[in-house]
């Protein structure tokens, strides 16, 4: 074969060769930008969920942490009523019987909260006064909780899934607390281990009036029948001369 004709045809085959490698290159390009183009289009027509997975809440008191009351009864909803006692303003009163804790503003009035109480064989009474205050505290469950109930963790840290909820308040001389609750449901039961339960809302209204040293007044079971004794009519008294000397009158 003539040397001139077989360096034109590997001329013109290598210029094919550029030629067809030149297209590859631009389909591909091509093939790149309308992808790229449609995960730009896709990634604006979906929300962003960049704030909601893996990462911190920043407020963990928004509403998304907090209670909904609505399954909760009317009656343990937040409400300013009428409270007589003789308790000093800035009282907190537990009625355990009635699942209702009073805040005493005085001049009769208080503000009653819905609670969750200790179940049979855990309830308890007496005077304390809050020690100390903590905001999403972790919970490290007392030894005598764990000797009860040893599958419980030793510890969780605090947060929306924890169950001592939004705030506590720690009892003078006791293991119990008042604070929040991740079981809305448990509000106005008898279930707790001798603590005081109270809606995350609620809680963090009443752990914003209180102080420490605020003094807590836990009221016995049988507080319901002592009030209503009290309360029933008594005979008036006769006079003495009436009952030994009627005809005297």
């Amino acid at each position: 074969m003539d040397t001139n004709i077989t360096i034109s045809v590997a001329l013109r085959t290598n210029r094919v060769v550029r030629r067809g490698g030149m297209a590859l290159v631009m389909v591909g390009a091509a093939l790149w930008a309308a992808d790229a183009q449609a995960q730009v289009l896709a990634m604006s027509s979906e929300p962003s969920l960049g704030s909601a997975v893996g990462s911190v809440v920043p407020n963990r008191d928004s509403a998304a942490s907090l209670d909904v009351t609505t399954d909760v009864a009317a009656r343990l909803h937040r409400q300013q009523v009428n409270y007589a006692t003789t308790e000093a303003p800035g009282t907190i009163v537990v009625d355990t019987p009635n699942t209702y804790l009073y805040f005493v503003l005085g001049g009769g009035k208080a503000i009653r909260y819905g609670i969750g109480v200790g179940r049979e064989g855990f309830t308890w009474s007496g005077a304390k006064t809050v020690e100390r205050k903590s905001e999403w505290p972790d919970w490290l469950p007392p030894a005598e909780m764990l000797q009860r109930q040893p599958y419980l963790p030793r510890f969780m840290a605090g947060g929306p899934g924890n169950p001592l909820g939004a705030r506590a308040m720690y009892l003078s001389g006791t293991v119990y607390r008042i604070h929040g609750t991740n079981k809305p449901s448990s509000i106005g039961q008898h279930v707790s281990s001798g603590c005081i339960r109270m809606l995350n809302e609620d809680v963090i209204d009443l752990y914003s009036r209180t102080r420490i040293g605020t003094r807590v007044v836990v009221l016995p079971m049988d507080h319901r029948h002592i009030a209503l004794a009290d309360l029933s009519p008594k005979p008036a008294a006769r006079p003495r001369e009436e009952i030994f000397a009627p005809s005297l009158r």
